[in-house]
Order: structure tokens, then C-alpha cells, then sequence
């Protein structure tokens, strides 16, 4: 290579992953998520509900997460898990907690036509843990067992049969410059989820900063590097912007990547001088988010939620 497509390169992959974002908008949490045991609750008919700092959630949804017998009569709500029982009656803050009255600082009441229970009563009162995650405006209950890449539940697909999305070959290579044999397609809905025994993914986020899309990861691990996978295209890598990175104080750090990077002029290892498609570059083009890790035998691949 001669220096002065050397320097070149230098400039914009400086460019790309040192230019100031600014305050990032941030991501749409008003839709609070319950995990039991490290799992998302899917609730039926309706979502949890922040009232007050006070999460209320469907009576049936809490209560068969937690393997509780639930029994709704009238405007009353029992559940028996074991030797524990809990009665709420609809629009009351007096409970009956293993027989004995109890008083809430909220009440059961009526959502849209829909039972709704206080998450952490009625939880805390079934003898569970429960923790307020902060910064992804999740509840935690129970113990954190997130699922892993690794659990049977995600099948190992052949790469030959995703070949329509391996045109850069070399970003399916493992720590040893071996391509993978296989990949793994995880979805949306399985966050968060573990990679293999060194990086959690908890969230991933579509984030705007002065007019510009951004993908916001939320992670164990700091920048982890990315690819945008198009079908029978090129692969828009991209890397963590390093100045936007955010340290949670939890374990957890916000990493902050370009949708459109001028980076992507270098197509399978190859420069396009004149190549100017970069800057139309929309997220809802690729299928599928790659997760560059090489603590798995297997490439990673999320499918795109933004689609």
C-alpha cells in the first residue's frame, strides 16, 4: 500500500471514530421491563405501568412468572406460592399477607379494562428479591441468570447457509483467523443475553444525536466492534465512538455507534475513491446486527429491530 492511501485511511478512520456526538437523545424508556430470573416477563393484554415510582403490572402475567397459583374473583386477587399467600382486593391498600392485614402504599386497580397489581408487593411478599435497574428502567426479580448464546434454545446455523450476508468473509473470523463454521441468529426479544464467558448484552437502542442516528449498546464489555449485515452487500462495520462511551457505575457502559460512516469507502478490504452511497446509508437496510466477539466458536449476529 503507498503512504499516501496509508494516510488516507488513518484520516478517516480517525474521523469516524473520534468525531463529538454531542448529547445524545436518549433511548425511549417508557415502557418498563420486568425480568424474572434474568428473563423478560411477556405479559398478556397489556405492559407494566410506573405510577407514582411504583411499577403496576397485569395480575396473571407476575404471578405465573413467579409460579404462583392466581385465583381473581369479583375485585379480589389471591395467590399462593408454597406456604406464602397474598389477597389484594381492587382499589384497596389493605393486603392480607399470610393471613395477616397489611398496608400498601399503593393499591390493585383497573387499566384499561385490565387488573393491575404492585410488582414489588406482591413479589417481595411471594419471597423474591427485587432490584430497580436505573438506567434501563427494568425491574429485577429473582436471580440473575441470564440466558446464554451457549443454551441449546439457539441453534447453530452452517455459514454456507447465510452466505447472502458473507461477502466481507473476514469479519467471521475467530481469534485464531479461522472463519467460522457456524453462526447463531439471536432476537430482539432474547435480550439480554450472554456471549459466551466474557460480554453481556442487555439492550440495544436507536439514539439520535444533532440530527443523526446513532445505535446505542448497552453492555458488559466497552465498544465492542459491530458489523451492519446487508443481504448480497458489503458489511458496514463500525466501532465504538470512544469519546461518547457512558460508564453506568453498574458493570454496564453505553457504546455509541455510527449508522452512517464514511468508513464504509473500504468494501471487502478495498478502497472506492469515488464511492459517495456511504452518506445514504439507513439502519432499517440491514437484517441484521454482527457482533464482533471471539470468545465463541460461532459468529453472533442480532436480528435487526429497527427494521
Amino acid at each position: 500500500m503507498n503512504k499516501w492511501m496509508t494516510v488516507l485511511i488513518a484520516g478517516i478512520i480517525a474521523f469516524s471514530s473520534f468525531q463529538i456526538v454531542g448529547n445524545v437523545g436518549a433511548a425511549d424508556k417508557s415502557n418498563v421491563a420486568v425480568l424474572v430470573d434474568g428473563r423478560k416477563v411477556k405479559f398478556q393484554g397489556g405492559d407494566p405501568v410506573m405510577e407514582n415510582n411504583r411499577v403496576q403490572v397485569p395480575l396473571r402475567g407476575v404471578g405465573e412468572a413467579l409460579d404462583a397459583e392466581v385465583d381473581f374473583r369479583g375485585k379480589t386477587v389471591t395467590y399462593v406460592k408454597g406456604s406464602k399467600s397474598i389477597v389484594l382486593t381492587l382499589g384497596s391498600k389493605a393486603a392480607l399477607v399470610d393471613g395477616q392485614n397489611v398496608m400498601m402504599d399503593t393499591a390493585a386497580k383497573a387499566v384499561k379494562g385490565r387488573t393491575y397489581v404492585p410488582l414489588r408487593f406482591v413479589s417481595e411478599n411471594l419471597g423474591e428479591t427485587v432490584e430497580w435497574d436505573k438506567v434501563g428502567g427494568w425491574v429485577w426479580i429473582g436471580a440473575r441468570n441470564i440466558p446464554s448464546t451457549d443454551d441449546e434454545q439457539f441453534k447453530l446455523i452452517p455459514l454456507s447457509e447465510f452466505k447472502e450476508y458473507t461477502q466481507t468473509i473476514d469479519i467471521f473470523k475467530n481469534t485464531k483467523n479461522e472463519i467460522f463454521s457456524y453462526i447463531k441468529i439471536v432476537k430482539f426479544s432474547d435480550l439480554p443475553i450472554q456471549l459466551g464467558d466474557q460480554q453481556i448484552i442487555y439492550s440495544i437502542d436507536l439514539v439520535q444525536s444533532r440530527g443523526k442516528d446513532y445505535i446505542q449498546i448497552r453492555s458488559s464489555v466497552r465498544n465492542t466492534p459491530i458489523s451492519f449485515l446487508v443481504k448480497n452487500s458489503f458489511a458496514r462495520g463500525r466501532h465504538g465512538l470512544n469519546r461518547a462511551f457512558v460508564n453506568n457505575g453498574d458493570k454496564t457502559g453505553m457504546s455509541l455507534y455510527p449508522v452512517v460512516s464514511n468508513s464504509d469507502k473500504f468494501q471487502n478490504g478495498k478502497y472506492i475513491e469515488n464511492y459517495e452511497g456511504w452518506m445514504n446509508f439507513k439502519i432499517k437496510q440491514a437484517d441484521y446486527i454482527l457482533i464482533r466477539n471471539g470468545d465463541v466458536n460461532y459468529a453472533l449476529a442480532i436480528e435487526n429491530p429497527f427494521k
